[in-house]
């Protein structure tokens, strides 16, 4: 038995070629194919944004341990992408490791980004909409869906993109760790410390906000369209910049780039 087959997780360099590996998959995946899969990471995303809701119901949303817990429960969107297999836009910022390398095009990259960024939308609004007609917006939880968008909607382009950056580093770190776990509960944890972090410190994750502000209208919220528009465009941003250039880069060079 090899020392790779004795030791327990996947290291860093063997991780690098396993996620390049799966980026050329990924862009080559039929439109249809591609386009379902978004749909449902979409609404695995807006699952995960429909717990973080009910469970701040009633707490206040600035006390630590009440957003930690909300971090976790938020994980559950993560968890159903990875270990139930779904295409994320913020997730496929790893693809630039195989563009890069020219193992794929950069038409390949961008065309996947673009479907599956139109995919997140329709999974993650059509579950918002899903709930509105489910009755469960009424009351305390609509509340809280109304004050999650109030506050997303006051960040300035500025904030809503250096915090879609720092979240989508951290969502980009979870993804690859669970490449380095050969078992569904060592990508469970994997995913569940650096996702419940991002929720925890306040960050933006560009599909999750595809979700929470359909629920918030839903629930009554009188943020514009066009205010909801201006914080996806930024944070959208900012998570290109922390998953594709803050991961992304930083390891491909570290990894695979013959200079290192």
């Amino acid at each position: 038995m090899t020392d790779e087959e004795n030791f327990d997780a996947y290291k860093p360099a063997k991780i690098a070629i396993l996620v390049e590996g799966v980026g050329v998959t990924k862009a080559q995946l039929p439109v249809l194919q591609m386009f379902v899969l978004a749909i449902l990471a979409g609404a695995f995303i807006g699952f995960g944004g429909a717990a973080y809701t009910a469970v701040m119901t009633g707490v206040d949303p600035a006390f630590g341990p009440a957003r930690f817990l909300g971090g976790v429960v938020f994980s559950l969107g993560l968890i159903l992408v990875v270990v139930g297999g779904a295409e994320l836009f913020t997730g496929n910022a790893l693809m630039v490791m195989a563009a890069v390398d020219r193992k794929i095009s950069a038409r390949q990259l961008l065309r996947s980004w673009a479907i599956v960024y139109l995919g997140n939308l329709a999974g993650a609004a059509g579950l918002a909409v899903a709930f509105g007609f489910s009755g469960i917006l009424h009351g305390p939880l609509g509340d809280t869906a109304v004050s999650i968008v109030q506050g997303k909607a006051t960040l300035d382009p500025m904030e809503a993109f250096v915090r879609g950056a720092l979240c989508n580093a951290l969502v980009c770190l979870a993804i690859w760790l669970t490449f380095a776990a050969r078992t569904v509960v060592g990508k469970v944890l994997a995913i569940l410390w650096p996702i419940s972090g991002f929720v925890l410190l306040g960050l933006e994750h560009s599909v999750a906000n595809m979700y929470f502000f359909p629920q918030g209208w839903f629930a009554g919220s009188d943020v514009t369209v066009g205010k909801a528009v201006t914080n996806l465009v930024w944070v959208t941003l900012g998570n290109v910049v922390g998953g594709a250039g803050g991961v992304a880069l930083a390891y491909r060079y570290a990894f695979l780039s013959p200079a290192r």
